[in-house]
């Protein structure tokens, strides 16, 4: 049994992402913006829509985009979803096929281990620096709301909210490293996470409550115990993909 996206088109209210951002001034200062104190541009905001969509699986893995009808339903000319294309292929959530279109990335078992094993990787390295580095009480106070948050069993709309907390608090996580690249790798790397999370949504399948594994990496965090905060990191990770491994049976997620 693959996992399947479920491809029902359906109105989406405001990101949930957005409250989070909100609620935790800390954790998203200093992000990168493409017109610092003004609004994006139609090509930014094509970009943003279409990459959300992607990973929120509106555009399952696999499914063909032709330049007229992204522009059509983005209601953008074809020049900006051009440049939407080029920006997202560079990031692995599209692919551009000369003379043929474009087409959502594929999601392969191969590719989940790889996520998973380069998430492991780099965020242990996070937990091990920020273990090192002198730490923002305030951020850090965020990190513990973030890593208390929960969703109700089988009710999606807790659960969305719940996947942009936890992308909240793996980009803090990282923040506390003081290392702007590390923090843009994991930021980078949370579109797939998040895009998996979505995609196992359509098998009922809800992850696990980490509360505890996120609480316990805090704790060794804020104790300064570098080892250990890798090791509890990477264990959170890998433990995650056991479960969604053990559900992805066949070749692909999706066609």
């Amino acid at each position: 049994m693959a996992i399947r996206v479920n491809t029902a088109r359906r109105a989406r209210s405001a990101s949930a992402g957005d409250s989070q951002q909100a609620r935790h001034p800390s954790i998203v200062r200093g992000s990168a913006s493409p017109r610092l104190g003004g609004r994006p541009t139609l090509s930014e905001r094509l970009y943003q829509a279409l990459k959300r969509d992607i990973i929120r699986g509106v555009h399952p893995p696999g499914e063909a985009l032709s330049e007229k009808a992204l522009a059509k339903r983005y209601k953008s000319s074809r020049t900006p979803v051009r440049e939407a294309a080029v920006r997202l292929e560079q990031e692995s959530l599209l692919r551009i096929v000369p003379n043929r279109g474009y087409f959502a990335s594929s999601m392969t078992i191969g590719w989940i281990n790889e996520v998973y094993e380069f998430r492991a990787s780099v965020e242990g390295a996070c937990a091990e620096l920020a273990a090192r580095k002198d730490m923002d009480p305030q951020l850090l106070e965020e990190l513990y709301e973030l890593g208390r948050s929960q969703w109700a069993t089988h009710d999606r709309a807790t659960y969305e909210k719940f996947i942009q907390a936890d992308t909240t608090f793996h980009i803090g996580l990282a923040r506390l490293t003081h290392n702007a690249m590390m923090v843009r790798t994991v930021s980078d790397l949370r579109s797939h996470m998040e895009r998996i999370m979505y995609a196992a949504i359509g098998i009922g399948y809800y992850g696990e409550a980490p509360t505890r594994e996120h609480l316990d990496i805090l704790e060794a965090v804020r104790s300064h115990d570098g080892d250990l905060s890798r090791r509890l990191m990477q264990d959170h990770i890998l433990q995650s993909r056991a479960h969604v491994l053990r559900l992805a049976t066949g070749d692909r997620i999706s066609a």
